[in-house]
């Protein structure tokens, strides 16, 4: 017969607002008027037979038919069911058939989830969030809260107050079927820690945290779900063990605890009896040694750890005397309920004691605030759920978890890009994942994928000879599973393959494990290892981000994977402030605001203002928006991507050779004050010899806006043959454009050309020349830097910046690196080339010198730009290199004079709000724009990037409507307002 106990120490909630907690048997409480009164109200309003129905919790699945469904109206109206567990389906349908049910009950249900990892855990459309595996790697559980707390307010939106987690099983045991990476690790203490960091996000949020599976399902080989698992250790164990996060977590309040399927000998011996179902276990060890006085939830009575061995009904009836609360998943509620009446009536149960039970029940409803039940508004459910904030929870997860296992000579993450090779091999996993696009944004990354796992040897080997002129190859393992008798899903090629990488050849082969940490005992002999414990796209992001140190690595093995590879292994490494890619609202952005970017490109490309463009925005040194909208061109035939390589026109200025000025300026090499000849001494004796580098600068030296060099070299409408030919000769090297070269000495004639123009007349009196923006200027910096350098501008740009920075598509002449199938086509030019301009410089001038100019020539994708302007930003520290010494950037960027807004090379916001930027940047804000349609912007003060590429120029370079409907700066704008105001 059930134990019979005092109301007072069941009852425990005070007033709707604190967790549960344990009590010893002299103590009582007294609960609020409020929260008395409903309960008592509530029970006295219930028949026997209804007050019997609160006991169950039934399963409901909103995926499924009418039928279903109607089961579930006869259940709730007939039986009074006290809950509802929600199994598969959707947020918006699980909110109708919850509404639907909840209307049919006298007494609103409690709703209760498996979400161990967030919702998707059992709903489609939904956050997942992380295996307890995964949190089980980080150093700092206040992540855990943060997760608990963010799967707590879903969970309140959809109705739901009830969520099985954590588990709280020690996983000693890798064989572990069905624990596995669902457990925080093998660490009693770190399980506990995290453990409670995950109850009090729950129940701070006022949804119930049930532990789960006491005493403990972490030391076993066998599925509950499918058979009884036994566990042969003793008390003492026990006790140090298994049910030291139980006990701990009940001191810290957590209001459910559910009873697991096992059969525990050392407690009850009786035959196939499982803990569940054992009085001595439940009621003996749970209730009254450990003085749990919370909600204890059976596991579910459809495993087959119970199922096998009685029938249902029976199991309910056991349950019930067991000692539980809450009969979870039962098959049959109809004969449970007639098995439990016939005990009653056979004096087998005391209704004293149940009441008590039904009671505890009915307050868990009122601290949920049943008691004030409002059904679901299905109004903005999906918004609501998609809730920003949760992305950023999810983020910081795999970040704090990413875990490098082995890193010989500190290879990770990498540093030199221009000096190393780098192939990535996928495995299990299709091309274009995340894994691999995220490692492109960083350097150009050799990419193969094998999407079967357990693919023929065949191709792996076929893989190899490709792999030759890679130093580094990252082979990555995808699409696992988290069964040890399946050897976590890695087959034997896979293995096979990596050894032969290791053995045979010299390559520095680093193998990252995108899945279970046990699995690791496959690679002891791995000199890079990482591992991310699950593969989605935010943790392939995570770890690409981490190989390339635009974030550190904290992760630590949770678990034991080999002798080698013990808990708490993990290598700490830096970041090395490249940049990351993240979610809006890490940085303090709303990404709801900055949807309204969409707007204007599609507006810009409805209007024709362009037939294509990409816009990248980045705060904090996080990529947080990075998007491509319409086409290369208007007959909608090939859509631009994130990946279309752009003619970036005059921020050519900028990210070409304003950057060779400041490295000469920041080697002390030149002085901005001093006269232009002095670098360039063939300017003496013609009327650029007086120019002040400053002033030219900032395009207020007297300089013509441009010349029209290449009308020079036509003879009418045609092309002199004096500067050009059809076929590229050692005479005629310079590419204009496919089929058209220009003659070798064509920069000599330029220069002279440039060096014989007229200076712009002063105004009376005046001391200097106004402001007039001038390419000519960049030619002369162009000529002085590569003299000064001894080197062609564009081979230096590429040795000390572009390539150690990573960058593949700033470049000058990017045909020679890219197809022209990746470049956007700018003007179709009817009147000098005589044809479509793609792939080659739009700029006549820069063209005429084979598309290498001072002031036109660079070709890039915003990502890769992006690059360069953080370079920028962190005044020259980027990737773990130093590419200017002093703070030269800052200086250049500085407005120069009161009568022009301009820096030095760098152009700015207008002090009267009129300018090339939104009124919105501050004005240290530097940056450029290009005639291609393009606009490149840095505000120091607020951390932030925005970069707008186009190509409006084809197929007419005289379509104005980019300026016309102010375009870019409408989205400047549009990036300053999603920025949140700190509070």
């Amino acid at each position: 017969m059930l134990k019979s106990f005092s109301l007072g120490l069941l009852i425990l909630i005070f007033l709707g607002m604190g967790p549960l907690m344990s009590l010893s048997p002299s103590e009582e409480i007294v609960v609020g008027t409020k929260e008395k009164n409903w309960v008592d109200s509530v029970f006295n309003s219930m028949t026997p037979d209804q007050r019997l129905g609160q006991l169950f919790m039934v399963a409901a699945y909103s995926n499924k038919d009418e039928k279903h469904f109607r089961e579930l109206d006869t259940l709730v109206s007939r039986y009074g069911i006290g809950g509802i567990m929600f199994m598969q389906g959707g947020p918006e349908r699980q909110a109708r058939l919850h509404n639907r049910l909840q209307a049919r009950a006298k007494v609103p249900m409690l709703i209760a989830m498996d979400a161990e990892w967030g919702l998707s855990m059992r709903l489609d459309s939904s956050t997942h969030f992380a295996r307890q595996m995964t949190l089980g790697a980080m150093e700092d559980e206040k992540y855990v809260y943060l997760m608990g707390r963010e799967i707590a307010l879903k969970m309140k939106r959809l109705g739901v107050n009830v969520s099985f987690s954590p588990v709280l099983d020690v996983n000693v045991n890798a064989a572990n079927p069905v624990i596995g990476n669902r457990s925080f690790g093998e660490s009693k203490e770190e399980v506990t820690k995290r453990g409670i960091a995950y109850i009090k996000g729950l129940q701070d949020h006022g949804v119930i945290a049930v532990a789960k599976h006491f005493p403990g399902h972490g030391d076993t080989d066998t599925d509950s779900h499918l058979a009884l698992p036994v566990i042969k250790h003793d008390i003492k164990r026990l006790t140090e063990v298994e049910l030291y996060p139980f006990k701990k977590s009940f001191d810290a309040g957590v209001m459910g605890v559910m009873v697991a399927h096992l059969y525990l000998p050392t407690i009850d011996s009786t035959k196939n009896l499982a803990t569940t179902l054992s009085k001595p276990l439940v009621t003996g060890l749970l209730k009254e040694k450990m003085k749990y006085k919370g909600l204890v939830f059976t596991d579910a009575l459809n495993m087959k750890g119970v199922a096998n061995y009685y029938k249902p009904g029976e199991v309910d009836l056991k349950a019930l005397m067991a000692g539980n609360d809450v009969l979870l998943f039962p098959e049959d509620v109809q004969t449970a309920v007639n098995k439990i009446k016939e005990a009653i009536n056979a004096g087998e149960i005391d209704t004293t004691e149940l009441y008590l039970r039904v009671r505890k029940i009915l307050h868990a409803k009122y601290w949920v605030g049943l008691n004030n039940y409002k059904p679901v508004q299905l109004a903005n459910l999906k918004q609501d759920m998609a809730r920003p904030l949760g992305n950023v929870v999810q983020e910081q997860l795999y970040e704090q978890a990413v875990t490098v296992v082995q890193n010989k000579n500190n290879l990770i993450p990498f540093r030199n890009l221009d000096t190393l090779s780098i192939a990535s091999v996928a495995v299990g996993v299709a091309p274009n994942n995340k894994f691999q696009e995220v490692l492109s944004n960083y350097a150009p990354v050799a990419k193969f994928s094998i999407s079967d796992r357990f693919a023929p040897d065949s191709a792996f080997t076929n893989i190899i000879p490709q792999l030759e002129n890679h130093d580094v190859v990252i082979v990555s393992i995808h699409n696992m599973n988290s069964t040890p008798a399946r050897d976590f899903g890695i087959g034997i090629g896979t293995r096979a393959f990596i050894q032969y990488l290791q053995d045979r050849t010299d390559k520095k082969i680093i193998v990252t494990v995108m899945g279970n940490a046990y699995s690791l005992k496959y690679f002891e002999n791995a000199d890079w290892l990482t591992v991310g414990y699950e593969d989605n796209p935010v943790s392939q992001s995570l770890m690409a981000q981490a190989l390339f140190g635009a974030r550190a690595a904290k992760g630590k093995l949770p678990v034991t994977a080999s002798a080698k590879f013990k808990s708490g292994t993990g290598i700490n490494t830096p970041s090395l402030n490249r940049l990351k890619y993240g979610t809006p609202e890490s940085v303090g952005m709303d990404s709801k605001v900055l949807a309204q970017i969409d707007n204007i490109a599609l507006e810009a490309i409805a209007y024709a203002a362009t037939p294509g463009a990409q816009v990248l925005v980045v705060k904090d040194g996080a990529v947080i928006f990075n998007k491509s909208y319409g086409n290369y061109t208007y007959d909608k035939k090939k859509p631009v991507t994130n990946n279309t390589i752009y003619d970036v026109a005059s921020i050519t200025k900028v990210a070409a050779t304003l950057q060779a000025v400041m490295f000469l300026k920041d080697q002390g090499k030149i002085n901005l004050d001093e006269k232009i000849s002095t670098y360039l001494p063939e300017l003496k004796g013609t009327n650029k010899e007086g120019l002040i580098l400053r002033d030219i600068l900032t395009h207020q030296a007297g300089l013509q806006a441009t010349l029209p060099h290449w009308q020079k070299t036509m003879d009418h409408r045609t092309l002199n043959q004096v500067f050009y030919a059809s076929t590229q000769t050692d005479v005629f090297p310079n590419e204009v454009t496919p089929g058209i070269y220009s003659i070798k000495t064509m920069e000599d004639s330029l220069w002279t050309w440039t060096v014989n123009s007229k200076l712009l007349a002063k105004k009376k009196d005046a001391k200097s020349y106004e402001y007039k923006y001038s390419d000519l200027g960049f030619y002369i910096l162009k000529r002085m830097s590569e003299k000064m350098l001894n080197q062609p501008i564009d081979e230096f740009l590429e040795q000390n910046f572009y390539a150690p920075l990573g960058m593949s598509t700033l470049t000058y002449t990017p045909l020679l690196k890219h197809p022209r199938e990746v470049i956007a086509p700018t003007e179709d030019d009817n009147y000098f080339r005589k044809s479509l301009i793609w792939g080659t410089v739009h700029d006549q001038g820069a063209a005429m010198l084979g598309g290498v100019g001072g002031h036109a020539g660079l070709f890039s994708n915003a990502n890769d730009l992006a690059k360069l302007l953080q370079m920028n930003l962190n005044h020259g520290d980027y990737g773990g290199h130093k590419y200017f010494n002093s703070d030269v950037v800052t200086e250049f960027a500085k407005k120069q004079y009161k009568s022009s807004r301009r820096g030095l090379g760098w152009d700015k916001p207008s002090p009267d709000g009129n300018g090339p930027t939104s009124n919105m940047a501050s004005l240290n804000t530097y940056g450029h724009t290009g005639f291609t349609g393009t606009g490149a912007w840095v505000d120091p003060d607020n951390k932030l990037i925005y970069i707008f590429l186009s190509n409006r120029v084809y197929p007419d370079a005289s379509n104005t409507k980019l300026v016309k409907y102010n375009i870019r700066t409408r989205i400047h704008d549009v990036i300053y307002k999603a920025i949140v105001p700190k509070t």
